[in-house]
């Protein structure tokens, strides 16, 4: 890939410190394998938010999709209608809210901005209501678009402005610079009167929150949680999800790693409430340990567009179905049979409580 293009995926907020804090406060949460156990009748279907869906991960909500491949908006709803999984298509995509409601059918969700004003917003819910989607995200950490060193460096603007350094870089990559040339310039596909990517997107306050409480009748999900009193309150304004996130660490690079942050925010919410997490996940097992700590469902970004960055949709499909097995593979040395079976038992340490020893003997609570 052009460096401009990767470093826009992979970059972060900074020093991009939060985001290299997301993958590796997942390396200190261990879980507990149980051995002894039948699980041959593993699934990983997942019932949520009155879905089922083949898989407990979707796609993130991520803005210009198609800037590392041309098409890549369409390689994504393809591959969550055949692995039965959701997508969520951001405000800021490079397809309209109609053309991934055409390609991924029921499996579409939608996620909004709410920048410029109330009214451009309104009409974002207008059109995604009619073209049918049923799941409304409402992206709320996002009040400014983070300085991002990586884009400053590589000039990194919307729409793309080539100078000497930026000709260079993609003509060192004449494959991605060809194919997209013939496809034309991707750009946010979404705002009639264009898209500022610096402007304020803080027009999500909890008064709109209301107002679109009553105006959506389909599911409302509030992305971008990572304080315990903000999902209680969104909770109680009758939000049918949270979804903790702290944008992947492009926003703020003093962020504590969302993962850290979810037992907390599972804790204020009760056991039953639905909880989204995306933010550092890598692998099978990290969706495992994710939904140990309180996730119902999971979503996965950037590793999906390096996927179709290295291989196109030949790499996304090969990613997909790589990480579900590791997560097959995960809950059979768990000892489970589902991803509904992850809880705080699961953690280390967790089979081992309410055990005592006594001169050298085991007992449980009970004197056993």
């Amino acid at each position: 890939m052009p460096r401009l293009v990767f470093d826009y995926v992979e970059g972060g907020a900074g020093r991009e410190v939060a985001t290299a804090r997301n993958e590796a406060e997942f390396d200190k949460v261990t879980l507990q394998s149980r051995v002894m156990r039948q699980t041959s009748a593993r699934s990983l279907a997942t019932s949520f938010l009155g879905y089922t869906y083949q898989r407990p991960f979707g796609i993130a909500p991520m803005g210009m999709c198609n800037i590392m491949w041309p098409g890549a908006d369409q390689m994504l709803a393809r591959a969550a209608k055949e692995m039965d999984i959701p997508l969520c298509l951001s405000s800021a995509a490079s397809s309209t809210i109609e053309e991934m409601r055409d390609w991924a059918g029921e499996n579409g969700w939608f996620q909004l901005y709410v920048s410029g004003s109330v009214d451009v917003a309104m009409k974002l819910i207008d059109r995604a209501e009619k073209a049918g989607y049923d799941h409304l995200v409402l992206t709320v950490d996002v009040p400014q678009v983070a300085r991002r060193k990586r884009d400053c460096r590589n000039g990194f603007q919307m729409p793309f402005r080539i100078g000497p350094r930026q000709f260079l870089d993609f003509a060192r990559h004449p494959n991605w610079a060809i194919s997209t040339l013939l496809a034309g310039a991707p750009q946010p596909r979404n705002f009639q009167a264009g898209f500022d990517r610096s402007a304020s997107r803080a027009g999500a306050d909890w008064h709109f929150l209301d107002v679109l409480r009553k105006r959506w009748t389909g599911k409302l999900i509030v992305k971008g949680i990572t304080c315990a009193q903000d999902a209680l309150r969104i909770r109680n304004a009758g939000a049918d999800a949270v979804y903790v996130s702290n944008h992947g660490g492009r926003q703020l690079d003093a962020s504590p790693a969302a993962i850290s942050l979810l037992p907390a925010i599972r804790a204020a919410v009760g056991p039953k409430y639905p909880l989204i997490f995306d933010s550092g996940l890598r692998s099978g097992e990290d969706i495992a340990r994710a939904m140990a700590l309180g996730a119902d469902f999971v979503m996965l970004g950037r590793p999906l567009l390096y996927a179709i960055g290295a291989e196109r949709e030949r790499g996304l499909f090969s990613l997909l179905r790589i990480i579900a097995e590791e997560l097959d593979l995960t809950l059979a040395q768990l000892g489970l049979t589902s991803p509904g079976d992850l809880s705080e038992e699961t953690l280390a340490g967790a089979c081992d409580a309410g055990i005592h020893t006594h001169h050298g003997q085991f007992f449980n609570k009970a004197g056993e």
